[in-house]
């Protein structure tokens, strides 16, 4: 049998390789929604890359012979480790066929990779982004997969537990998802109504969608709030100025006002939630953007309105932890994406050591339907 030979990739041809490999993995997975190729490009360039302002990345191309069988980055963010006095390796764009010894490969060079800067840990799946696409699914792989939230074969995770690697400090991620098409009544959704009434009544809390002429004064209210929130969980870092605003303008693009709804006490910004399209439901269509005609039929689907509203994050300032503003801010964005059509909402991604976003979950009557685990090897 060929050996296993897994070198840096370092030429245009070892590129187009590196990111287009995952069609081989999941060409047979209708839930699968492929990359945008262009994004992808960008994301693993130095030059353009936002990870390369805060951090250094090496991207591996394993081969049998000339036949690529898997993919793998090393990567350190050293932004990251400098705040939280640590000396973590990241790894991310695993990928490899159903062959352990391919998987063995791939790891064994990002670990190396990783001991050769002074590192001592190994921690991932991340794709150069703690947002998008993280993780090694555990449940939920014959489920659609929505915005920012990932894809990966069941045998991923037998092959990381297998290598060495273990849960990580914050826990599993989970998406919860919950049926808008049925009686305005709806038992379930009762008593956010309930809540969400009382407390207009009273006067202190109230909610508001966004303000996008406002934009730079409505990212200081959201990242303020979001920071002082994740103060509490065991895997924080804080999101500095310019990472925050970055990502969010990517975003603006999708965003519609109406279903970005500001939570407040006494007229002051102390909570957000943020509900996107999911648009995933039409890239999936334009296959990644790899061919000239796909932007078209990226077009042809953007068009039309998607049946998932993916409600992607929220924060509450601790300070006003049960005082309703989760409950008025949720019911807000139900009402609206049930006037806007939306069939069901995701809740994607809440890791099961908050708080406040699982309580909240399961006081909907929301399904919990996707698990995410991010892994750690200590080297």
């Amino acid at each position: 049998m060929l050996t296993i030979e897994v070198c840096p990739v370092s030429t245009a041809a070892e590129r187009r390789a590196f990111l287009t490999f995952p069609w081989r993995i999941y060409r047979d997975d209708p839930m699968w929604v492929p990359p945008l190729l262009p994004e992808r490009k960008k994301r693993i360039a130095p030059e353009l890359g936002p990870w390369f302002q805060h951090g250094d990345a090496e991207f591996f191309l394993a081969r049998r012979g000339r036949e690529p069988v898997g993919t793998i980055c090393a990567a350190e963010d050293r932004q990251r480790n400098a705040f939280r006095h640590e000396r973590d390796g990241v790894f991310g764009f695993f990928e490899c066929i159903d062959d352990y010894e391919v998987a063995v490969a791939l790891f064994e060079t990002a670990a190396s990779w990783v001991r050769a800067r002074g590192l001592n840990c190994l921690l991932g799946p991340f794709q150069l982004d703690y947002e998008d696409s993280y993780g090694i699914v555990l449940e939920g792989h014959d489920t659609p997969q929505v915005l920012l939230c990932g894809q990966t074969p069941p045998y991923y995770r037998d092959f990381v537990e297998r290598y060495g690697f273990v849960s990580g400090r914050a826990g599993d991620n989970i998406a919860y998802r919950i049926n808008l098409v049925g009686p305005e009544d709806d038992s379930r959704l009762q008593r956010l109504a309930h809540i969400a009434e009382v407390l207009e009544r009273r006067g202190h809390v109230s909610t508001r969608p966004a303000r996008m002429a406002e934009w730079d004064r409505e990212l200081d209210h959201a990242l303020r709030v979001l920071n002082k929130g994740l103060a509490v969980l065991s895997d924080y870092a804080p999101w500095d100025h310019d990472t925050f605003a970055a990502h969010a303008e990517s975003l603006r693009v999708v965003m519609d006002p109406d279903l970005v709804i500001f939570g407040l006490v006494d007229g002051e910004p102390v909570g957000w939630a943020l509900g996107l399209p999911n648009l995933n439901e039409a890239v999936q269509k334009a296959h990644g953007l790899r061919h000239p005609w796909d932007y078209g039929r990226l077009w042809w689907y953007a068009r039309r309105r998607p049946e998932c509203l993916s409600f992607k994050s929220i924060a509450v300032d601790p300070e006003y932890w049960s005082r309703g503003v989760d409950a008025a801010m949720v019911y807000a964005l139900v009402r609206a994406a049930r006037a806007k059509g939306y069939s069901w909402m995701d809740l994607s991604l809440t890791s099961t050591d908050n708080p406040m976003t699982p309580l909240l979950a399961e006081r909907m009557g929301a399904e919990l339907y996707r698990r995410y685990r991010v892994y750690r090897l200590a080297l």
